[in-house]
């Protein structure tokens, strides 16, 4: 474990700040329809997979980030069905986690995430307990999922 602690400070998403991991998706500022907002890979031999998630329990600062993970075979998306908030953790695609190179984000309960194919990321955080979300990714037979424990104290504080 490293001497010197990492705090994250959870920067509000926005589609710039996450390009380098994949797409923000949200909905259009004025009525109307937001299309190909995201590009949603399954990867070949795999198929789109549609889940729903209603989450057990609500995170608060600061949160500790002990593991991450990655699907190098497609995409995994992650879209709240009916507001709300959740915080993003993420390193880009590479052969293992760097913790000096992890960002955070926090949503504002009407955006999504989808993660490139490779992106390093930590399980899912949501901000509140009974929120519902839609889960899009890759299935398939083959493994896809890799995990990465984190050698160093990294905590997202504010």
């Amino acid at each position: 474990m490293s001497k010197h602690p990492i705090h994250l400070t959870a920067e509000p998403l926005t589609a710039a700040g996450f390009a380098p991991f994949g797409d923000v998706i949200e909905a259009p500022a004025v009525p109307g329809i937001a299309q190909d907002i995201a590009s949603i890979v399954p990867g070949a031999g795999g198929k789109p997979k549609v889940s729903v998630l209603f989450t057990k329990a609500g995170n608060a600062l600061p949160l500790r980030i002990l593991k991450m993970e990655r699907h190098p075979l497609g995409t995994q998306a992650f879209v709240p069905m009916a507001g709300g908030r959740f915080f993003v953790v993420v390193h880009e695609p590479g052969p293992g986690v760097d913790p000096s190179r992890i960002r955070a984000f926090v949503t504002n309960g009407r955006q999504g995430t989808n993660y490139r194919p490779g992106t390093w990321h930590h399980s899912f955080i949501a901000a509140a307990q009974g929120d519902l979300f839609m889960i899009l990714e890759r299935g398939g037979v083959e493994p896809n999922c890799d995990f990465a424990d984190i050698d160093s104290e990294v905590t997202v504080v504010g």
